[in-house]
């Protein structure tokens, strides 16, 4: 497979991780008021949620073996593990180093979930609030496409989408459900 091969597929993976994250984030709120949506009754749009998560985490994880394997990006095996070392734009690589690193504690966590227990594993899925700005910031300092209008306006969508879904959450008259929770909300 040629280097530009390599660069071509590990950016459309990142750029669709983002994609799919941001379905996910969008959903993992919605499913936290215990109402369906419009168009899903509940069950679905936490399966969505789970599966959108699961899509961007294996797109992440090819995203990131693509850029590695491409002689052009130089990554290291440390870029991928400590955040802010790389040789290019290490501010913007570090930030999906610590992407990749605040995924790798939600992907445990919700392995571990029941071990955890409801408690401790929402604590430590609270790191998603922070996991998608920061990879957004990634892709917007980092990525190549960012001067494309498409890509732009895709970043400006996932932005809106995640941003009216907390607006949503944040409002006065959200409602959770009762403190009976079942192991269907995330």
């Amino acid at each position: 497979m040629t280097s530009e091969a390599l660069w071509a597929l590990g950016r459309g993976c990142g750029i669709t991780a983002l994609g799919f994250l941001t379905v996910s984030m969008t959903l993992g709120i919605a499913t936290r008021s215990g109402r369906p949506l419009p168009a899903l009754p509940r069950f679905a749009v936490a399966e969505v949620h789970r599966f959108a998560a699961l899509a961007g985490t294996l797109l992440v994880a090819l995203h990131v073996g693509l850029l590695f394997a491409d002689p052009y990006a130089q990554l290291r095996v440390i870029d991928f593990i400590v955040p802010f070392l790389g040789a290019y734009r290490p501010l913007w690589q570090g930030l999906g180093t610590l992407t990749l690193d605040l995924l790798i504690i939600v992907v445990v966590s919700s392995l571990l979930r029941q071990r955890l227990g409801l408690r401790a594993f929402r604590i430590v899925h609270w790191t998603s609030y922070a996991l998608w700005p920061v990879a957004l910031a990634h892709a917007l300092g980092n990525g190549t496409d960012t001067d494309q209008l498409w890509f732009r306006v895709f970043a400006g969508c996932c932005a809106v989408a995640v941003a009216g879904a907390l607006a949503w959450r944040l409002r006065a008259g959200f409602t959770e459900y009762s403190r009976a929770r079942t192991s269907v909300d995330a």
